[in-house]
């Protein structure tokens, strides 16, 4: 079954996370699947496993709201690119261990077209840059993409971040995921001049190629 996808721009959280819940429980066997691609204004979201501590220098400008998705805290905002996998899994034939590493899969190789090695790191969610030539030290190891999903009838929604050209102050205000001192980066401090646009399409490309069937 083909997938459909929804570029929806600049979208509220609030309103948007109600409509994922709202999809996922109204849909049957006949539903397609979608993928939802946007950005948000800025907002602290705090999964399932999270601690509102983690939110250590609250903004006045900047919610926090409390979702239904594992992990912990993050940010989202402008400049990031966000995509819902609003996914039947059992359809899919993929479980979720599996669906979390084809999502990470497709992160690495869209950073990877524009020249930057990223990885997991085992027992933290995310990718994360790898050592490479002519990056310093400080970028190394750095958080540039996050993840969290939640499973329904055996389907997904909520989905990953991968921070193009992002606030970064907005994560100091956070232990991003709960880790004191986690750093994040974006692909603009990295040197990516590409626009969202360009970005959105390449890891599209990339989420689209990991959920064919095999």
């Amino acid at each position: 079954m083909t997938i459909l996808v929804k570029h929806l721009g600049l979208a509220d959280y609030a309103s948007t996370y109600e409509s994922m819940r709202r999809f996922t429980s109204d849909r049957n066997s006949d539903t397609p699947d979608e993928i939802w691609v946007l950005q948000h204004p800025p907002v602290f979201t705090l999964g399932l496993a999270g601690d509102a501590s983690n939110l250590h220098s609250p903004s006045n400008q900047i919610p926090m709201v409390q979702v239904d998705r594992g992990g912990e805290i993050t940010y989202h905002g402008p400049g990031q690119i966000v995509v819902y996998l609003l996914l039947d899994l059992k359809r899919l034939g993929i479980y979720v261990k599996e669906l979390v590493s084809r999502i990470e899969q497709a992160l690495i190789d869209t950073l990877a077209e524009f020249g930057i090695r990223a990885e997991r790191k085992t027992g933290a969610p995310g990718i994360y840059v790898s050592e490479q030539s002519g990056l310093d030290a400080m970028r190394i190891g750095a958080k540039i993409a996050a993840l969290g999903l939640k499973v329904s009838k055996s389907c997904s929604y909520h989905g990953l971040a991968l921070n193009v050209d992002t606030d970064l102050d907005a994560f100091g205000r956070i232990h991003p995921c709960g880790y004191e001192g986690l750093r994040t980066v974006d692909m603009q401090t990295l040197g990516i001049k590409d626009t969202i646009d360009i970005v959105s399409q390449k890891l599209l490309a990339h989420l689209q190629k990991q959920l064919e069937p095999t």
